[in-house]
């Protein structure tokens, strides 16, 4: 990896209902490699990345909303790296802004704002030529896939029986569905409301068009994209409170309740081994109210 990745840990979460219910459960702690190249982003970039520095004076261009952990993460790798990176963004550009455009500039980004109908036909590009390397966003492509496929090595010495993942473009998804064995169930859990279309992006970012082992969860999203409530709020703090484990409320925040919820409903089997994926991006917490988090 292009960095450093020994601050993994996997993190058992006692409490009594998994006494109760007999099963076990895992959080792989991906949100601590780096406070910015966090998560899941790392993995989705690294191939990406690998090729870019291969390369004299090669560049990278991506694309994101103005809270996008992928455009953040991207900046500072390609600052690390001494890669020149420009950011797509979605919308004109705001009077003010938000706290991750400015860390963007800040690493050295080059910002350019377009229309929302112009970013729709944008943002999917995958083509790369000799001057750039192109990558969709949230990675969305084979190669992002085949990056967060790694995801799987740091679970190898565990007997895991779930893997869990929160779901925003599928590619994290692709990747675990591309190295799970056949014996371990994949849980996906969706961010984003009507998000049906996920068995078509597996095929495009796996070139598989069977999924036996994977299961898909839609009741968790809140309302929407980046749409919360003083439940999920809740047991983000309970999370914390107990596991001193940080979540963010877009993401791991939704599957972790999502899966609390299920294994009260017994969707888990006695004995099983459940593994959920921390994604990172603790940076979009910032844009709730103050005193919403106790951490």
């Amino acid at each position: 990896m292009l960095f450093d990745t020994n601050n993994i840990t996997i993190n058992e979460l006692k409490d009594p209902l998994f006494t109760l219910k007999k099963v076990k459960l895992m959080v792989l702690r991906l949100d601590k490699i780096h406070p910015i190249v966090s998560g899941n982003k790392l993995f989705k970039l690294h191939y990406f990345l690998e090729q870019a520095i291969k390369i004299p004076n090669k560049s990278i261009v991506t694309f994101g909303g103005a809270y996008s952990n992928h455009l953040v993460a991207t900046a500072y790798a390609c600052k690390r790296l001494q890669l020149q990176c420009k950011g797509i963004v979605r919308g004109e550009r705001p009077p003010v802004l938000s706290h991750t455009l400015k860390a963007c500039l800040q690493y050295g980004m080059e910002l350019e704002f377009v229309t929302r109908e112009l970013y729709s036909s944008m943002s999917q590009k995958s083509e790369s030529d000799n001057e750039k390397i192109i990558i969709p966003e949230g990675g969305y492509h084979p190669i992002g896939a085949k990056g967060a496929s790694l995801i799987m090595d740091f679970l190898q010495l565990e007997k895991v029986s779930h893997i869990c993942t929160a779901v925003g473009t599928a590619t994290t998804l692709a990747g675990l569905i591309l190295k799970a064995n056949n014996d371990q169930r994949i849980i996906a859990v969706p961010v984003l409301k009507g998000f049906f279309d996920i068995p078509e992006r597996l095929e495009y970012l796996t070139g598989k068009i069977d999924f036996p082992n994977l299961t898909i969860l839609n009741e968790y999203h809140f309302g929407g994209y980046a749409k919360k409530s003083n439940d999920l709020l809740f047991l983000m703090n309970q999370l914390y409170e107990k596991f001193e484990l940080p979540t963010d409320f877009v993401y791991t925040g939704k599957m972790m309740f999502g899966i609390w919820d299920q294994i009260k409903k017994d969707f888990f089997p006695e004995g099983s081994i459940i593994a959920c994926i921390h994604t990172g991006g603790l940076q979009g917490n910032d844009s709730l109210p103050a005193g919403s988090l106790i951490f």
